[in-house]
């Protein structure tokens, strides 16, 4: 399985970006994409996660914010990002597993990450 993350960037508070997640080799039908991030200093956060029967659960500090999304034709996860905040600042990961657990966003249940793409947000 690859997950290859693009899309980061450098924007100012409050614009706006769209990270991309090219998956390859991931068979299983039912699974769960999801997204993550890490600041410098701080534990992986869950942001977003996603099944294969489209069910999708946020983190509370990106709701009505963050919208998690999946093209499964061109088996692509994406994160449209809007009103991006400082606190938004750090390592997004594409990460994927098992569906079970999905919504809880728990890092200890994906077995597949991607290398990560960095966001910075200034004030």
């Amino acid at each position: 399985v690859q997950l290859v993350e693009s899309g980061g960037g450098s924007v100012q508070s409050g614009g706006s970006l769209r990270l991309s997640c090219a998956a390859s080799g991931y068979t299983s039908s039912d699974y769960c994409m999801a997204w993550f991030r890490q600041a410098p200093g701080k534990e992986r956060e869950g942001v977003a996660s996603i099944d294969s029967n489209g069910r999708i659960s946020y983190a509370d500090s990106v709701k009505g914010r963050f919208t998690i999304s999946q093209d499964r034709v061109k088996n692509t996860l994406y994160l449209q990002m809007n009103n991006l905040k400082p606190e938004d600042k750090g390592m997004y990961y594409c990460a994927a597993g098992g569906w079970l657990h999905c919504l809880d966003r728990n890092a200890a249940d994906f077995g597949y990450w991607g290398q990560g793409t960095q966001v910075t947000v200034s004030s």
